[in-house]
This record gives C-alpha cells, structure tokens and sequence, in this order.
C-alpha cells in the first residue's frame, strides 16, 4: 500500500493504475481512503446517476466530505433529489458557491447561456462551477477528489486513468470502466432512485437552461448538455495549457 507522507509527494499513477485495474470500485475507495485519509472527498452534483457513487463510497467512508456546487440555476427536482438523499445516506454534504449572485453575474455579463458560444459557456463555468470548486479543494485540505466519471460519457474522459492528477489533487474514479447496465444493476441492488428527470427522458442533467431530454437526433448523451456545444463544465478538464489546447469545443 503506498503511504502518504506529511509532505509534498508524488504518486507513480502508471503503477498504481495497472494494480487498481484488478480492483473493483469498492476496493478502489478503500485504497483511496488508506492513502489520503481524512484529506479525500467526494463530488457530486446529485445529477441523473449521482446516488450510485453517493451510496457506494459513504459505504466505505461514511463522514467522507460531499462537495456540492450549487450554480443557483438548478432544476427544483435537482434540489429536492439532494435533499432526500442527503437525508437517505446521512451525507456530510458541503454546499459551495459562487460569490457572484446568479442576479449580479446576470447584471454584469447578461444571461450568458443564452450567447450560446463557447468562451461564454465557459466564463459562466468558471465563474459558477470551477472558482467555487477549488476554494471547496483548498477549504477541505483536499489531497485527493473522489468522482463518478465513466470513461463512455465524452472523449476526454476516454483516455482517463483510475487515478489522475488535476492540478494540485489526484482524482480517484472508481466508476470509470462502468456502463450504463452496471449503473442500472447497482442502483436496482440497494434500491436506490434515479435523478426524477430520467423519467422525462434525461439522461444528464445540470441546470435548466442547458440541459434537455435526449432526442433521436442526438449522437451521444452529452449533446443534450450546453446546446451540444461542449461536453465538459470544466470541473474535469486538465489543467495544463498542452492539454488544454489539444480539446476543441466539440470535444470539451
């Protein structure tokens, strides 16, 4: 077991990754806890799946730190869903936001969503999801970020390993080699519910003006995200300018 030492330290990922391949989630966020202790935390943003790695890590780790990045643009179904599984799983659930009202950001840059271009999109992530979740990083003395990613929601995260590092965190996807049948299984096990949009025909959600049910139009499930023009908020986007540059807007 690699051990964390009081100081700045660096994980080897290519060796840690090949022994997680043979682990299964649960074994996963064992790992992660017996490596980061009380500096590991879990994200969600209690979307169409979010109860899947809510259940399957408080399992583990049940005072875990749940960040929440609430953009004050959420559907009322979103933040009734966290409030019952907030309830059901007695998560210790850490609400962030950002320090511009959505009324004030509104009155300064206009209602953003609505330029429908992406270094808009972009300014309204930064602005509501990326700055609040890294003051959530600092604040919690996170080391290591535990996430649901799976590898089949977008072309970035196709190439991700069990472990990466994202700036000055490593993040942990236990889920990332899932599909959607073991999502289904898992959720049908512990009796746990879907996101009340999935019945509506969503099958990602975040806040009301960019997200949409899935059309037989749509190539993959995050074109209903962001008018199809990207694929990822940014909170889990690299964040050096190399690999930056190498994602366009059809594939971010």
């Amino acid at each position: 077991m690699y051990q964390l030492p009081n100081t700045h330290f660096e994980l080897d990922l290519k060796n840690i990754n090949e022994k997680l391949a043979q682990a299964n989630a649960s074994q996963i966020v064992s790992w992660a806890k017996a490596e980061f202790g009380s500096h590991l935390v879990l994200s969600t943003s209690f979307g169409i799946q979010s109860a899947v790695m809510l259940h399957l890590v408080t399992q583990v780790v049940p005072d875990i730190p749940v960040i929440w990045i609430d953009t004050g643009y959420l559907p009322k179904e979103t933040y009734l869903f966290a409030e019952e599984l907030a309830n059901k799983l007695n998560l210790n659930l850490k609400v962030y936001q950002s320090h511009l009202t959505p009324a004030r950001m509104e009155a300064i840059y206009g209602k953003l969503w609505e330029k429908k271009d992406v270094e808009s999109l972009n300014l309204y992530d930064r602005i509501r999801k990326v700055e609040p979740m890294q003051r959530a990083l600092k604040e919690l003395s996170a080391k290591a970020w535990l996430a649901g990613l799976r590898q089949n929601q977008t072309q970035f995260r196709k190439q991700l390993g069990y472990v990466n590092q994202q700036g000055e965190q490593y993040k942990i996807l236990p889920i990332l080699r899932w599909n959607s049948r073991d999502v289904y299984e898992y959720l049908k096990e512990y009796n746990l519910p879907y996101h009340p949009y999935f019945d509506q025909g969503y099958v990602t959600v975040g806040d009301w003006h960019s997200s949409r049910p899935l059309s037989v139009d749509d190539d993959h499930e995050r074109d209903t995200r962001f008018h199809g023009l990207k694929q990822e908020c940014g909170l889990h986007l690299p964040t050096s300018k190399e690999e930056a540059q190498s994602l366009d807007s059809s594939q971010l």
